[in-house]
C-alpha cells in the first residue's frame, strides 16, 4: 500500500497538472472576458494562467494532501488567477468574480466544517470575512487612491476562508498582505515602473498573503 507522502506526492502532481489546463483554457478565457479594455494578448494570458494556478494547486496539494478542505482551497486559488491577471491588467477586481467566488468558497467550507465537526470554525468565516471586510473599508476611506473598493470587497473572501483556520492564519494573512504590497512597491520604484505618487494594484498581494497564511497554517 502506498505511504501518505507518495500519495500526496501523486495527488499534487495530478492537481498541478490540472491546475495548468485549467489556466490555460477556462480560467484564461475568464480573464479575458473580464478585462474591460484592450484584452491581454492570449498567448500571455493562457501562460500566465497556467503557471499561476498549476503552482499554486501544487502548493496546496503538498500542504493540505486529501482533505476536505482542499476543495475550497482549490476554488479560491482558481480564481485568484483571474483576480490577479485582471488587476494587474487594469487595476480592478471585478464584482464577477470576487461574488461567485465568495459564494462558492462559503459553500464549501460547510462540507470541511462538517468533516471537522468544530461547527465553530463557520463563525470564525463569518467573523474573519465581517473584519477583514472593515479593516479595508476603514484603510480605503483614509486613502482612497491607495485602497480600491475592489480590494476591500476582496477582503471578504480571504477574511472568510482565513477566518475559517482561526485568528492566527487571519493575522498572517491580513499582515503578510502589507509587507508583499511593500516589498513590490519598492521593486516597482527601483525598476521606475511607478512613481512616488502612483500606485500598484493591490490585490495580487492580498491574494499571495492569504496563500502564504494558508501554506504556514498548514504546517
Amino acid at each position: 500500500m502506498p505511504s501518505a507522502p507518495t500519495i500526496t506526492a501523486v495527488v499534487a502532481v495530478i492537481l498541478v497538472l490540472a491546475g495548468a489546463a485549467l489556466g490555460w483554457w477556462p480560467l484564461a478565457s475568464w480573464t479575458q472576458r473580464s478585462i474591460k479594455g484592450e484584452r491581454m494578448p492570449q498567448p500571455t494570458a493562457r501562460a500566465a494562467a497556467a503557471a499561476i494556478t498549476g503552482l499554486t494547486f501544487g502548493a496546496l496539494a503538498v500542504a493540505f494532501g486529501l482533505s476536505w478542505i482542499l476543495p475550497a482551497l482549490l476554488a479560491f486559488a482558481a480564481a485568484s488567477t483571474v483576480l490577479t491577471l485582471v488587476d494587474l491588467a487594469e487595476k480592478r477586481l471585478p464584482n464577477s468574480v470576487v461574488f461567485p467566488t465568495l459564494g462558492v468558497v462559503a459553500v464549501l467550507l460547510v462540507p470541511a466544517t462538517w468533516a471537522d465537526g468544530a461547527w465553530v470554525r463557520l463563525l470564525w468565516a463569518v467573523g474573519g470575512a465581517a473584519a477583514m471586510f472593515a479593516v479595508y473599508f476603514l484603510l480605503a476611506l483614509i486613502s482612497p487612491s491607495s485602497m480600491g473598493m475592489g480590494d476591500v470587497k476582496l477582503a471578504l473572501v480571504i477574511g472568510l476562508l482565513l477566518g475559517w483556520f482561526g485568528l492566527n492564519a487571519w493575522l498572517i494573512g491580513l499582515l503578510a498582505a502589507f509587507v508583499v504590497g511593500g516589498l513590490v512597491a519598492i521593486v516597482a520604484l527601483i525598476l521606475r515602473r511607478v512613481t512616488l505618487r502612483g500606485s500598484i494594484p493591490f490585490g495580487p498581494s492580498m491574494l499571495v498573503g492569504a496563500l502564504i497564511a494558508l501554506l504556514l497554517v498548514a504546517q
